[in-house]
């Protein structure tokens, strides 16, 4: 049964509510409040209080499989650049990478299952807060979503601009790559500028370990072993005529496979650890370990890409293509259960903004196709 347009109309007003409203992580009240209440109203059993705001609501129908399905529910701080009726009315918070289209959708499909009933078995719908680096998905499986809710498997998709509109990309493996940021202080001895041998600088030091960080991987690593080293902050000094005593640089490295993680880590460290050597500086790194690699299983996966395409197509399915070195924390979720994540795209006659800016806004074209594909999913898993 196709999915009414009164429904896809409704789906349209709650996502540009949520848009209206944005929330940053663990802040997502008045969302969660929202998405538990639209739920309950059809008829699903709702617990709330997942990693503080987080939400998931059960629909069961008889004997039968477990899956999950997960939206994130958090926006960013960014000042939103747009003219739309509604525009985020709260300043410096905007729902810039598609969360508000996302809950939308899954709380579409939610209703129309919960209407249709076209399925065996059980469908958990997760609405997981703090997706953007603040581990929401993480503090969900610490709490015991999995536990409570014991799931056979779980997916989740995300929209995609530079794709076209509806169709879809999912492959077995790696998806979307780890993150992990650093901090590493530079200590020397302070001196004036027109004597430096008389003190160590730190700024020669940093921008020695920058350009050696960059080596690791175009010459550590296979050109295979996809990498990506950023020194993203740099500060230090404060008169023009001093070298200061300490530079403080902030970065982060992303890889597709856990493995390579670690060895970057290790290389990382040991060049830090080289500058009293190198350089005649300290040198220490502080870890702030984001994300792994965001991995589908491939049971998971070959089933989403069987069924986008028996709904739209062979030539609508990319399979196993580039996966992302962008992160994504439902990672987590794929660690601890079976599962698969996706793209959607987005992009109709005119391309979308690119997510994470100050002009995007989620294309509410896209809703019909994401609940669409939400409910084949369901209803051939449980068939």
């Amino acid at each position: 049964m196709a999915v009414s347009p009164s429904l896809i109309a409704e789906a349209i007003r709650w996502r540009r509510d949520f848009h209206a409203c944005p929330e940053l992580g663990y802040q997502e009240q008045e969302t969660s409040r929202r998405v538990a209440e639209l739920l309950a109203s059809f008829g699903l059993q709702v617990h709330s209080g997942l990693a503080g705001t987080g939400v998931v609501a059960t629909l069961e129908n008889g004997p039968g499989p477990v899956i999950g399905l997960r939206a994130d529910m958090d926006a960013l701080p960014i000042a939103e650049q747009s003219d739309v009726d509604y525009k985020s009315r709260n300043p410096g918070v905007m729902h810039a990478c598609g969360h508000d289209g996302h809950s939308a959708m899954l709380l579409a499909a939610a209703a129309h299952l919960a209407q249709t009933r076209r399925f065996r078995g059980t469908v958990h719908f997760v609405f997981q807060p703090a997706e953007e680096n603040l581990g929401g998905a993480r503090k969900m499986v610490e709490e015991g979503l999995f536990s409570r809710f014991p799931m056979d498997a779980i997916y989740a998709l995300h929209n995609w601009p530079g794709m076209p509109l509806g169709q879809v990309a999912i492959g077995s493996g790696a998806m979307m790559a780890s993150l992990d940021a650093f901090e590493i202080t530079l200590t020397g001895k302070s001196c004036h500028a027109a004597m430096p041998e008389r003190g160590a600088d730190p700024i020669v030091a940093a921008a020695q370990l920058i350009m050696a960080l960059q080596t690791i991987p175009s010459r550590r690593l296979s050109p295979q072993e996809s990498t990506v080293v950023s020194i993203t902050q740099i500060s230090g000094g404060e008169a023009i005529n001093v070298l200061p005593d300490k530079v403080v640089l902030r970065g982060t490295f992303r890889c597709l496979n856990n493995q390579v993680r670690e060895r970057v880590r290790g290389l990382i460290e040991s060049y830090v650890a080289a500058q009293p050597q190198v350089s005649d500086v300290e040198g220490k790194i502080a870890w702030y370990p984001g994300y792994p690699v965001t991995t589908n299983h491939p049971a998971e996966a070959q089933k989403v890409r069987e069924v986008a395409t028996a709904l739209l197509g062979e030539s609508a399915v990319s399979w196993n293509g580039n996966p992302s070195m962008a992160s994504e924390d439902f990672a987590c979720m794929l660690e601890a259960c079976p599962g698969a994540y996706f793209w959607i795209g987005t992009d109709g006659e005119t391309a979308s903004k690119p997510l994470h800016n100050a002009g995007y806004d989620f294309n509410d074209a896209l809703i019909p196709h994401g609940v669409a594909l939400w409910t084949a999913l369901v209803e051939k898993l449980l068939a």
